[in-house]
């Protein structure tokens, strides 16, 4: 294999859907198409919102449409001392603090700034307890955002910029309820699993920026992004779990591989077997983003 490496990485709130089945099998074909390697982490950190046996049920999923991955997957809730190490690295460069506010007082400290909620309606981090906590109890940790704009490049869409501070504000690491940070998290597996290459939904463009920040504060090596195509329910809205997204129907699986190839732009072969389809699928991939 090349130096590739790339991953899927569901939330096991439920069983796969059409939207999810589009990341997967973009994921799944640019590694196929670059030769790499293509993992699977079971992205379970936020326990409150797992469904028991959603996990299992992904990976059989997957296997029904023979994306298979490359190595043993990998459960993040097993990875906890990963995360608090990362987070008392950070904590000791100074870059990670304790946050004593509840929602409550972020939505108080914002309205009597005059500030409006922006980024669909995501409270921005006013900042409150960067310089102490004024003798209230810790809650949280949350990471110092530096000023200043980040860009990077997305393979598929291009050149993206956000102000980071201003946008989003200091950001969780670390939850009241003692859980780790989605953004942390994703950051720590995929630079301890060597991932060179995120191609994922394009709901998670808006994470990236943090992702890169956190990177660069570890000293992790930034990856490569693509953000796939969404698919969209009668709404509008990206199809997910949450709007009532039917789980996938493989009783026919080249169908349900059929529909999410044609998401991507690919158009499976009418004959042959599914993993012969699969093959001529990542040969289009292949030329489509080398």
């Amino acid at each position: 294999m090349s130096g590739y490496r790339g991953r899927f990485a569901p939330s096991p709130t439920g069983p796969l859907h059409a939207g999810s089945l589009v990341a997967a099998l973009a994921s799944w074909l640019d590694a196929r198409a670059h030769g790499g390697a293509w993992l699977v982490r079971i992205e379970d950190v936020d326990t409150p919102r797992c469904v028991p046996g959603a996990g299992e049920e992904i990976l059989r999923q997957l296997a029904a449409c023979f994306l298979l991955p490359d190595e043993i997957p990998q459960w993040q809730s097993a990875r906890a001392p990963l995360y608090q190490s990362a987070l008392d690295r950070l904590v000791q460069a100074g870059r990670a603090y304790p946050c004593a506010c509840s929602r409550k007082d972020i939505e108080l400290a914002l309205r009597a700034q005059g500030r409006e909620r922006t980024r669909h309606g995501e409270l921005v981090y006013p900042g409150t307890c960067r310089a102490g906590l004024g003798g209230k109890e810790p809650r949280a940790w949350r990471f110092r955002v530096p000023d200043g704009t980040v860009a990077w490049t997305d393979r598929r869409v291009g050149v993206h910029l956000q102000d980071v501070a201003q946008e989003v504000g200091d950001f969780v690491l670390k939850r009241a309820d003692g859980l780790f940070a989605y953004q942390l998290a994703v950051v720590v597996d995929d630079a301890e699993q060597g991932i060179t290459h995120v191609v994922r939904g394009a709901d998670l463009v808006d994470n990236t920026p943090r992702q890169l920040l956190l990177q660069q504060a570890l000293g992790c090596p930034q990856p490569s992004y693509l953000h796939a195509p969404l698919v969209l329910g009668p709404n509008a809205e990206k199809l997910s779990k949450q709007n009532g997204a039917a789980p996938l129907d493989l009783r026919e699986p080249r169908a349900a591989v059929a529909a999410a190839a044609s998401v991507l732009g690919i158009a499976l072969p009418a004959e042959g077997t599914l993993p012969d389809a699969l093959a001529e699928a990542v040969r289009s991939w292949g030329r489509r983003w080398p």
